[in-house]
């Protein structure tokens, strides 16, 4: 069987985006703003991880759950205003990858659900 894979640069270029909620209540809450404001097409929420970072001069460790997010290059500066929006750190994890490939028919639903700056009522 022949993989169907596709590649497209600029606006409509599919990334994977991350960020860490401090706890199960606040992914919830973060995925579903960024679900409505169809800022990307997809929100998994992950099971929490052991988090150890740097945090004003300390090592500090917290539990956290991480969103995987997937948006376009497009709706990227939207997602990234409600994650910072709703999110309750100072400074959240908000991160991007671009694809290198995928299927084409998921990377086409990514695209339609979340590649336009218009809501899908103004998309005809």
């Amino acid at each position: 069987m022949q993989s169907q894979t596709d590649h497209v640069a600029g606006p409509d270029e599919v990334l994977v985006v991350l960020t860490n909620a401090p706890d199960a209540g606040t992914a919830a809450r973060l995925s579903q703003a960024v679900l409505q404001a169809r800022a990307a097409a997809c929100v998994n929420r992950l099971t929490p991880v052991e988090s150890e970072y740097w945090w004003q001069g300390k090592l500090e460790q917290a539990q956290e759950w991480p969103l995987l997010i997937k948006t376009t290059r497009a709706r990227y500066a939207a997602l990234e205003a409600v994650i910072r929006q709703h999110h309750p750190y100072d400074v959240p994890e908000i991160i991007a990858w671009p694809l290198a490939a995928g299927y084409a028919p998921y990377l086409a639903w990514v695209h339609a659900e979340a590649g336009s700056t218009a809501p899908p009522a103004a998309q005809q």
